[in-house]
Parts: structure tokens; C-alpha cells; sequence
């Protein structure tokens, strides 16, 4: 595929203006792309430009863009006709994680967009392998796995499935960039992917050692934020073990590995908390107790900081030492 060259002529489309519909469509309005915003339920029309005018209006304050925010909303059509997506060349779908919706959602799609067009999807659990058997040309599928705030986060997930063309992912790839991403191509087709499953694993230890009575839910919280959230903004797991001993987390491997738990099943830990409607800070009723003004707070909270903790990592990009050693000593 081309080299691109200006962003601003790429028209992208969004179908799904759910929570994280609205921020993946705020991060490419601010990259400068004309997006047409497909609502496939009609009460996300009730939300959606309130979100994406609050997410600019915050990345305003915080130096993310330097035009109010209405100079973007320009660029945005939020909508609920298919036919707006035919002159798209990407198209990222964003519904929930059932694949009858998201049959459905691709064949209105594909009705609609060239036949060149590239088609992706926003799924975090379904592999794309399975997802493109879905659609009418499956080597221009592809999974393009975002995290919350999109806008404010340097991560995106850009995942082959079996019949993917690489072609297509290097454009991708490419074009990420343009977003402010700092991007992994996973090249081959695995149920989660890459990051969640590094998290899920975690996840899942962290009920475990709860629901055995080794440490409080406040406890295992803690050890999370002052441990690996001290040193993972700056890298990553690999980088980690280089920077602290290989030696040591190789003998430490032998003995831990065996006692970790390894349990297929749901733990009824998070169990219960669905059985009982909880959504976390979404209805107060999570692992957490909250009252409905801590909830409130709480989401302010994790808004202010994925912004402040962003300008903290750009200042340590992934190829930082890279420039450092480019750099002359008088420059140090």
C-alpha cells in the first residue's frame, strides 16, 4: 500500500460510540482524519458528542491539542447510516463482544466500503482468525486493540489473523504512528493477544491469593502500584529482567513457576460481583465499596491521571536510550 504522507486525507469510520468508541474517535480527529462516527444502537447518540467534547476539551488544558475544541468537531460526522462509511479507508468496528452483533455490523459495513478498504476490529477476547471468516475478504481484516483513554495512551495492539495480508499490516503499523502510538504487530493470531494475557495472568493471581486469605484486595493493590507500576511506564517486562539480573529471575522461576495457580475457572471472587449487577465505579459496585460521589471521583481521578502520567511517558519514549547515545557528550 501507499506511503502515507498527510493523515488528513485518510477518512476513517467508527462503528460503536460506547465508552471506548468515542475516545478511539476523539485520538484520530485529533491526528487529523475526517471520521464518520457510526452509532449501531441509537442510545449511544444521547452520549456520544458529550464524551468527545469533554476529551477535547480536557486534552486542551493538558497541551494534547492546541485548537478548541470545535475546530476538530469540524472533522467529525456522527451518524446513524452505513452509507456515510463508503469513502473510508479504515474501518474500525467497536461493538460488543459477540460475534452474532459483530457479523451483523460487518455486513452492513462491508455492503457499503471498497473492496480495498481495510476492515478491523476493536475486540480484546475474540481472535481475529475467527473474526474474519466473518466477512466477504478476510485478508484485509485485522485487530487493532486499543486501551482506555485512547486518546491519552501510547498503546495499540495491530493483530494478523491467519489470512491477513502483511501487506496491510505494515500499513497499519505506519499509520499508528500518525496517532501517537507507539504500536506492537502481533504477527500471529493468539485469544488475547498480547497484553491481555501478560494482564489476565495477573489478573487471575491476584484473585487467587485473595480468595486463599494471603492478602487483602487494598493489599494486592498496593504491591501492583508501588512495584509494577513504578517501573512499567518505562519498560517492559524483557527490559525489566535485563535491567535487574536475568540470573536471579531465572533461579526464582524453578521453585515459583510450580505454585502459581493455574486454575481454568472464573474465580468467585469477580463471580459474585456479576451475579450481583456489579460494574466496578459504573454503578459504585465493585471489589470496592463506593458511595455514588467516590465512584464520581474516582473516574475524575483516573481522567486527571492518564493525562499527567502520558506527558511523564512521552518523556521516556521506547527509543530514549537510543537518542541518548546518538547524542554528543556536550549534549548530555
Amino acid at each position: 500500500m501507499d506511503t502515507i504522507t498527510d493523515v488528513s486525507t485518510i477518512r476513517v469510520g467508527i462503528v460503536g460510540l460506547g465508552l471506548m468508541g468515542c475516545s478511539i474517535t476523539t485520538c484520530l480527529i485529533m491526528a487529523g482524519h475526517e471520521v464518520i462516527a457510526v452509532a449501531p444502537v441509537a442510545i449511544d447518540l444521547q452520549h456520544a458528542d458529550k464524551r468527545i467534547q469533554t476529551h477535547l476539551l480536557h486534552s486542551k488544558e493538558h497541551g494534547l491539542i492546541d485548537k478548541e475544541p470545535g475546530h476538530f468537531l469540524k472533522q467529525l460526522t456522527i451518524t446513524e447510516d452505513y452509507n456515510l462509511l463508503k469513502n473510508c479507508k479504515v474501518v474500525i468496528e467497536c461493538t460488543l463482544e459477540n460475534t452474532d452483533i459483530k457479523k451483523s455490523v460487518y455486513n452492513k459495513i462491508e455492503a457499503v466500503i471498497s473492496n480495498e478498504a481495510i476492515l478491523t476490529s476493536n475486540t480484546s477476547a475474540i481472535p481475529i482468525s475467527i473474526l474474519q471468516k466473518l466477512t466477504q475478504f478476510p485478508s484485509r481484516f485485522f485487530g487493532l486493540h486499543w486501551a482506555e483513554p485512547s486518546h491519552t495512551t501510547r498503546f495499540l495492539e495491530i493483530i494478523c489473523g491467519e489470512l491477513s495480508d502483511p501487506v496491510k499490516a505494515e500499513f497499519l503499523y505506519q499509520l499508528s504512528h500518525h496517532w501517537g502510538k507507539e504500536p506492537t504487530l502481533v504477527r500471529k493470531d493468539i485469544r488475547g493477544f498480547i497484553t491481555n494475557r501478560l494482564m489476565y495472568s495477573m489478573y487471575r493471581e491476584a484473585m487467587w491469593l485473595v480468595e486463599n486469605g494471603y492478602a487483602t484486595i487494598e493489599d494486592v493493590d498496593r504491591a501492583c502500584r508501588n512495584n509494577t507500576g513504578y517501573w512499567m511506564t518505562l519498560v517492559g517486562v524483557f527490559r525489566w529482567m535485563d535491567l535487574t539480573g536475568v540470573a536471579a529471575y531465572h533461579t526464582v522461576m524453578k521453585d515459583l513457576f510450580p505454585t502459581l495457580n493455574n486454575s481454568t475457572e472464573v474465580p468467585e471472587l469477580i463471580d459474585k460481583i456479576v451475579r450481583e449487577g456489579g460494574k466496578g465505579v459504573a454503578n459504585a459496585h465493585g471489589f470496592y465499596n463506593y458511595t455514588p460521589e467516590e465512584a464520581k471521583c474516582w473516574e475524575e481521578t483516573f481522567t486527571k491521571f492518564s493525562y499527567e502520567i502520558r506527558e511523564l511517558a512521552l518523556k521516556y519514549p521506547a527509543d530514549v536510550v537510543e537518542k541518548k547515545m546518538k547524542q554528543s557528550p556536550n549534549e548530555e
